[in-house]
């Protein structure tokens, strides 16, 4: 071979190699674009994913603070509640006893009377009275009587309600309620 053939074949083949690199070059190019694009896709999906997590966050805190903030009123609260619900163990059989056959005159209903149980709670100054009693009259009077409970000054918690039908025609209501006294 001549040195022009020798020279010219290594023109050629170093053109095709510049050609196969430049084709790869723009293969990687296009490659690197797409990812590039797909990333910022990906990165703004994260970061309003986070944006999102991010406000949820400050609501939990300011809502964690107004809690925080209420404490002291919500002490109060209690207090109150204690003071004015809770009655004195001095006097709150009395009071409870009055307090319920006021609620049944106002029902309309008949009770067969109440007989109370008393259970020390240890360490809270309280002390858990159970009020049992029937009480007799038509539907419309024992939902009343209920009603009466829930809007007493007082604080009972109905326990337990069992349902019967009286001898009169109407039903029998028996309550198994709870209160407390301050010790």
């Amino acid at each position: 071979m001549t040195q022009y053939n020798k020279w010219h074949t290594w023109k050629k083949l170093a053109g095709v190699g510049l050609g196969l690199l430049l084709a790869a070059d723009l293969a990687s190019g296009f490659f690197l674009w797409q990812a590039s694009r797909e990333g910022a896709e990906a990165m703004r999906a994260e970061r309003d994913l986070l944006a999102v997590q991010a406000k949820l966050l400050k609501a939990d805190v300011k809502r964690g603070e107004q809690i925080r903030a209420s404490f002291p009123q919500l002490g109060k609260d209690c207090d109150d509640f204690y003071r004015e619900s809770i009655l004195d163990g001095a006097e709150g059989y009395s009071a409870i006893e009055s307090d319920l056959a006021a609620i049944a005159t106002k029902a309309g209903v008949k009770t067969s009377g109440f007989s109370f149980k008393q259970l020390p709670i240890k360490g809270r100054g309280v002390t858990e009275i159970s009020i049992s009693t029937g009480v007799d009259a038509d539907y419309p009077a024992v939902l009343q009587f209920i009603s009466g409970l829930e809007r007493s000054k007082n604080f009972y918690l109905l326990d337990d309600l069992h349902l019967n039908s009286a001898s009169n025609g109407g039903i029998r209501l028996d309550l198994a309620l709870h209160t407390y006294f301050r010790t």
